[in-house]
């Protein structure tokens, strides 16, 4: 009776999964589709004016990879970048000065923000810095890219195009990620993956949806826009400050795309898990708002939709329960097929997909681990900048 009642338990845990990952493939978005790119554009008569904005420290490591593309940008209207220097003690001013000296291109301005004031963290009080000495030419856009992001030569041109033809204030492009050690083809696919399970893309670039994300590596801005929603004044206590200047954009009566990449890479590396760990659970749990009751939901549902289905193939074939099995089977199928896209899309090969239960319990980890280390009071920090208050945390960049 007991074992009776326990296969029981198993096939109806197997078949909720189920149902649910039913659901999450019809009814969330289409979120597991990658062909969210660019929206179609046509050349604009009068290139507008962008001023970019760079918000960098201790970025020596990545900044000859990256900065040298941002400056050869062929763009037919006038730009010109903003470094913003956080204090880096490697050197990431100068050498800033000696790429822009050694490959030209674009006006270069690198400019140190100055210790932030209380309640802004590092980045945001960077950004709002360059965007300060940016409005002072009078750009109509603002491009917001992070140190780490290497851009094609039209990447810039491309971005305009679209904003001006498709009427965005926002397109946001999430920049492809690093995939090279192990860890990275495990992690890394899932981490985008994951963002797009939550902020499906299709809805986000629907106007009158409430659904609202950017990626902050590459954020194309309308100034006018960013001065009528107060950004980044009115995110500077944003927990996660890409998917807040959405929101902000959004709450203005703005309109926002957001959009995988084809032309626009970050080259930051991730080699180990614990490098991979720090940039997932740095804001895991300020994406649940720091709220224990969220914390618990997300663990369960976490287990529930990715752990179940391969715990009831073992258990339905341990207790030999044909219905467990299948239920389990069919859930990890569902599950398999739509991160398929995601893989292809990272070019890595597909035998990672059955192994997503794996790397999601991995995050489930770092998601309690980020609680942990909230409810240590190690604070908020950016580029080891740390700040007293432990819930003001800002995406590293």
């Amino acid at each position: 009776m007991g074992q009776t009642a326990r296969v029981s338990v198993f096939t109806w845990t197997a078949a909720v999964s189920l149902a649910a990952w039913l659901w999450l493939l019809l009814c969330q978005g289409f979120f597991w589709r990658t062909d969210v790119r660019l929206p179609p554009r046509r050349e604009p008569a009068d290139w507008p004016d962008v001023c970019v904005v760079v918000p960098a420290r201790d970025e020596a490591a990545v900044l000859p990879l990256s900065l040298p593309s941002l400056l050869a940008q062929d763009y037919p209207g006038r730009a010109e970048v903003f470094l913003v220097d956080d204090g880096s003690t490697d050197g990431t001013g100068e050498l800033a000065r000696e790429l822009a000296a050694r490959h030209g291109g674009l006006p270069l301005t690198v400019t140190p923000p100055g210790e932030p004031p209380a309640g802004w963290t590092g980045k945001l009080w960077a950004v709002r810095h360059g965007i300060t000495l940016a409005r002072a030419r009078g750009p109509e856009y603002l491009l917001l890219t992070d140190a780490d992001i290497a851009h094609e030569q039209d990447s810039l041109r491309l971005l305009v195009a679209a904003a001006c033809t498709g009427g965005f204030d926002v397109v946001s492009q999430m920049a492809r990620l690093r995939v090279e050690s192990l860890w990275e083809r495990l992690v890394v696919p899932a981490f985008v993956y994951f963002f797009a399970q939550l902020y499906p893309f299709r809805r986000i670039g629907r106007k009158g949806s409430r659904t609202a994300a950017a990626a902050g590596g590459c954020v194309l801005l309308r100034a006018d826009t960013a001065e009528r929603a107060r950004i980044p004044d009115a995110i500077r206590h944003a927990v996660i400050d890409d998917v807040a200047l959405a929101r902000a954009v959004k709450g203005a009566g703005g309109h926002v795309w957001l959009g995988l990449a084809d032309r626009v890479d970050s080259v930051r590396p991730y080699p180990r898990l614990h490098d991979l760990w720090r940039m997932v659970s740095r804001s895991a749990y300020a994406q649940l708002r720091h709220n224990p009751l969220l914390l618990l939901g997300t663990v369960a549902g976490l287990a529930l939709v990715y752990l179940v289905p391969p715990a009831a193939v073992l258990a339905g074939a341990a207790d030999g329960s044909t219905p467990t099995v299948l239920a389990g089977a069919a859930a990890w199928l569902v599950m398999t097929a739509t991160y398929l896209p995601m893989l292809r899309y990272y070019r890595q090969p597909p035998w990672l997909a059955p192994l997503l239960p794996f790397t999601a319990f991995l995050y489930l980890l770092m998601t309690v681990d980020s609680a942990v280390q909230h409810y240590r009071g190690r604070g908020a920090a950016w580029k080891g900048r740390t700040y007293a208050r432990p819930d003001a945390v800002t995406d590293e960049g």
